[in-house]
C-alpha cells in the first residue's frame, strides 16, 4: 500500500527507510554508502541481525538498534505523513531535488510541509545575522521580493533577523519560499515564528532532515546549513559578523560549487565585516538584483529582469504623479540622486526637492547621499 504523501516509495518500504533514519550513529554519508551496497533499505533488513550489525560500523547503540529495530518509533513518522500537506521524500524519489542530491552528504530523507515541487525549482538562498540593522532587514526583504518577482524561489532558515525578513519579502511578492528547519518538521523554532511558518507552508514549504518530534538542538542548526546551500543555485549574505553561521553557509555553498554573493556595507559596521571577508575571498559584490541574475539567469532560466523598485500598485494613488514617478524609480534599495535622475527622467533640482519633502514626511530615508523608500506596510 502506497502512502498518500510518501513520493515514489510505498508505505511498506518507507518504514525501512525510516528505521535506518532513526538508527543511532548512522549519518548521511554512511546511509549513502549502504544504499550503494543494497538496492534499498528493505533489502538490507532482509539480512540476519548478525550480518546487519557487521554491515555498518556503528556505535553500540546503533548496533543494538539494528539487531532489534524499534518499529514502534517509525509509526509516528508514518502517521505524520498521512496529512495532506505532509510529505516524506527519499533519495530514491524522483521528486527529491536534483541539486541537493549532488552534494557530498545529501539527507537520505526529507520531511516536507507544504509543496514539495518547489524544492526542485531554481532557488537563491538569503542568509545573514539574527540581530541585523534596520537597513539590513529592509535589504533582505527587498531582495527577496525582487528575486521572487524574477521567477526564483527564496530559501532561508526561518531564524530571527535576515532569514525571517527574506521569507516575508518572498511572501509579500506572492512568490515561493522554502524554510530549512533545524528541528523536526512539526516543531517551530523560534516559537514566535509560528504565524510565519504557517504562511510559508501555505505559499511554499518547510523542509527538514530531522524526524518529527526532534527538538531545537544546537548542533542541528549548523548541520542544516548544507541543505540551505545545497538546494540553491547561489547564496546571498546580507549582513554577517566575522564569526557567523552565515559564513558557514557561504563556505558550504562554495564547496558545493554554488555561487556566493555578498552585500557590502560601511567599514565601521561590524555586520559588514563578514560580507567584506567573503568579497575578498571571491564572493561577488552585489549592489542590486541584476548582479545576481547576471550570474544565475542562464542557470535558472530567468528570462525577465524585474527591478527591485516599487510597482505602481504599491503606491498611494493620492500621491502626485511626479512623486509616484520618483517613488517607482526609487524603490527600497539605496540609490544616489544621479541614479534617480537617470531612472526617472526628472531634473536634479526636482528630484532633490521632492526627496527633501518626502523625507520630512517620513516616506523616504537617506544615508550617505543615498535614498530609499520607507516601507509603510510594516
Amino acid at each position: 500500500m502506497e502512502g498518500p504523501n510518501s513520493g515514489a516509495v510505498p508505505r511498506d518500504d518507507l518504514r525501512y527507510w525510516l528505521a535506518l533514519h532513526r538508527t543511532p550513529g548512522l549519518g548521511a554519508i554512511a546511509f549513502q554508502r549502504l544504499l550503494e551496497q543494497f538496492s534499498s533499505p528493505r533489502e538490507f533488513f532482509t539480512l540476519p541481525a548478525s550480518e546487519r550489525r557487521c554491515a555498518l560500523p556503528l556505535p553500540p547503540a546503533g548496533r543494538a538498534f539494528l539487531a532489534a529495530p524499534g518499529w514502534d518509533k517509525v509509526e509516528p513518522d508514518l502517521r505524520w505523513a498521512e496529512s495532506e500537506s505532509h510529505h516524506i521524500l527519499t533519495l530514491h524519489d524522483p521528486a527529491y531535488p536534483r541539486l541537493l542530491r549532488e552534494i557530498a552528504d545529501p539527507p537520505p530523507l526529507l520531511f516536507v510541509c507544504g509543496n514539495p515541487a518547489l524544492l526542485s525549482r531554481p532557488q537563491v538562498a538569503i542568509v545573514g545575522s539574527r540581530n541585523p540593522s534596520a537597513g539590513g532587514l529592509s535589504l533582505a526583504e527587498d531582495f527577496a521580493r525582487s528575486l521572487c518577482r524574477s521567477g526564483l524561489i527564496v530559501t532561508s532558515g526561518m531564524a530571527l533577523g535576515i532569514d525571517a525578513a527574506s521569507h516575508r519579502g518572498a511572501l509579500r511578492a506572492k512568490g515561493g519560499t522554502i524554510a530549512v528547519a533545524g528541528t523536526g518538521p512539526d516543531r517551530i523554532y523560534p516559537a514566535r515564528h509560528r504565524s510565519l511558518a504557517q504562511a510559508i507552508v501555505e505559499q511554499g514549504a518547510i523542509v527538514s532532515e530531522f524526524s518529527p518530534g526532534t527538538p531545537a538542538l544546537p548542533g542541528n542548526f549548523p548541520r542544516r546549513n548544507r541543505i540551505i546551500s545545497g538546494l540553491s543555485l547561489g547564496v546571498l549574505v546580507v549582513e554577517a559578523a566575522c564569526k557567523s553561521g552565515s559564513l558557514i553557509t557561504a563556505r558550504l555553498a562554495a564547496e558545493q560549487g554554488r555561487e556566493v554573493f555578498a552585500l557590502p556595507g560601511s567599514i565601521h559596521h561590524p555586520l559588514a565585516r563578514g560580507c567584506h571577508r567573503l568579497i575578498r575571498q571571491g564572493a561577488k559584490l552585489v549592489e542590486d538584483i541584476g548582479d545576481i541574475l547576471e550570474e544565475l539567469g542562464p542557470l535558472a532560466a530567468v528570462t525577465e529582469y524585474k527591478s527591485a523598485g516599487v510597482e505602481k500598485e504599491d503606491i498611494d494613488p493620492n500621491v502626485p504623479p511626479a512623486e509616484q514617478q520618483l517613488l517607482v524609480s526609487l524603490g527600497f534599495e539605496p540609490a544616489s540622486i544621479d541614479t534617480l535622475v537617470e531612472r526617472s527622467g526628472l531634473t536634479a533640482d526636482v528630484v532633490s526637492s521632492m526627496l527633501l519633502n518626502m523625507e520630512l514626511q517620513g516616506r523616504v530615508t537617506s544615508s550617505g547621499g543615498h535614498y530609499c523608500r520607507v516601507d509603510k506596510s510594516r
